[in-house]
């Protein structure tokens, strides 16, 4: 079996990545240096299966990823009406968790044949869930989701970034197929479930393997359709075109071919990087974000062409914005304050709606550190600084 571990871990973390090893036809893994201890499968975690798939290692926020554009416009065009502009990227796009848009949006996704795999489990969960991703193409989540105006630091040239996946789409998908793999019906609402849970494995080869392996690549699609339209909102606003673009997922699972076979490779929070292949990574809210490209090394085929999502979370969600009481809906006992989050950003130079404390640059390595462990794999092309976040508030 081929390993490979870059950048240090909590203990938890290193024996939840050697747990999913061991668990099914695993021949390699990878634990990415942004990574960090998840639900049954590590974040920043990729294990490589021969002929399974698992849909908890892909994880509820199926196909989340970032996509990132060059406009045609330099900072220059746009640093005097900064504050408008964030203004009204909030305004427009829909921000937060179950949230929906109250502008249809038409996309030939709603035609994709690959609904019909919902029709088989039932009309009713068919007409539900196209109808819930109707109603949500074009929203952003909560949590680290976002959209970034940034500025490359060497030529000046502004750039939008975004990070979102699938929607409830997405997650009512992972819920109903880790449902039918328990023996439950799709539409029931599960047990709570540890982070301890053992991966869930299908043969790609079964019926329930082959259904969830189009839900999947449905549910890819529909990602790439959102990140895509709100994009287009941003450069609406900037009036901006775009003359570049970065797009990938990074909670996915992928037929790849490694070492002259076939396999299916699951990313959990990491980016695909085969030589020559483009990702935007971006860090907190008051670090680079970076374009990079993946390079062809011993190294990097022994981590499957795999790299980092993100600089990976140091301090979980809790402990950073302190526990919520929800008859008052305020919270209590965070280790960061507004007050420390305000001034961070400020610092850095950025223009700041929304975004709760859970989310603050404390809580984040730095992404200049989790790139140099995977040095030799990827190359950096762009670094990019943000000035402009919009994210769900608290």
């Amino acid at each position: 079996m081929k390993k490979r571990i870059f950048g240090n871990h909590e203990e938890d973390t290193i024996r939840q990545f050697h747990h999913c090893l061991q668990t099914g036809n695993v021949t390699g893994g990878v634990l990415c240096a942004d990574g960090h201890y998840g639900y049954s499968q590590p974040v920043g975690g990729v294990v490589v299966y021969d002929g399974q798939i698992s849909p908890s290692g892909v994880g509820y926020d199926i196909a989340c990823g970032n996509k990132a554009v060059k406009t045609n416009l330099v900072y220059d065009d746009i640093k005097n009406n900064l504050s408008q502009i964030m203004d009204e990227v909030e305004k427009k796009i829909p921000f937060g968790f179950g949230k929906k848009n109250p502008v249809r949006v038409d996309h030939e996704i709603f035609d994709d044949s690959d609904w019909d795999v919902y029709r088989e489990i039932g009309n009713h969960e068919h007409d539900d869930l196209k109808a819930l991703a109707r109603a949500q193409l074009g929203t952003t989540g909560s949590g680290n989701h976002y959209v970034d105006i940034l500025i490359d630091e060497k030529t000046a040239a502004v750039w939008v970034g975004n990070h979102f996946g699938s929607r409830g789409l997405g997650h009512r998908t992972a819920t109903g197929f880790l449902n039918l793999a328990n023996d439950r019906a799709f539409s029931d609402r599960p047990p709570g479930e540890s982070m301890e849970t053992p991966p869930t494995l299908f043969e790609l080869d079964s019926e329930l393997g082959q259904m969830y392996f189009r839900a999947m690549n449905l549910a890819g699609r529909y990602a790439y359709a959102g990140r895509d339209h709100v994009i287009n909102q941003v450069l609406d606003i900037l009036n901006a075109k775009a003359v570049d673009e970065v797009h990938n997922h990074h909670n996915f699972a992928w037929k790849e071919n490694h070492f002259s076979k076939e396999y299916i490779v699951v990313r959990k929070g990491a980016t695909p990087a085969f030589p020559g292949q483009r990702g935007f990574v971006g860090g907190s809210m008051a670090d680079i974000s970076v374009i990079l490209r993946g390079v062809d090394s011993e190294k990097s085929r022994e981590a499957f062409y795999s790299t980092v999502h993100g600089a990976g979370r140091i301090m979980s969600r809790t402990k950073a914005a302190g526990r919520m009481n929800w008859r008052t809906r305020t919270r209590r006992g965070g280790a960061i304050t507004e007050e420390q989050m305000k001034k961070a950003v400020e610092k850095f130079g950025v223009e700041l709606r929304g975004a709760g404390t859970d989310e603050s640059p404390f809580v984040y390595r730095k992404l200049q550190e989790v790139l140099d462990a995977h040095k030799g794999t990827i190359e950096v092309l762009h670094i990019l600084k943000p000035i402009g976040v919009v994210m769900a508030s608290d």
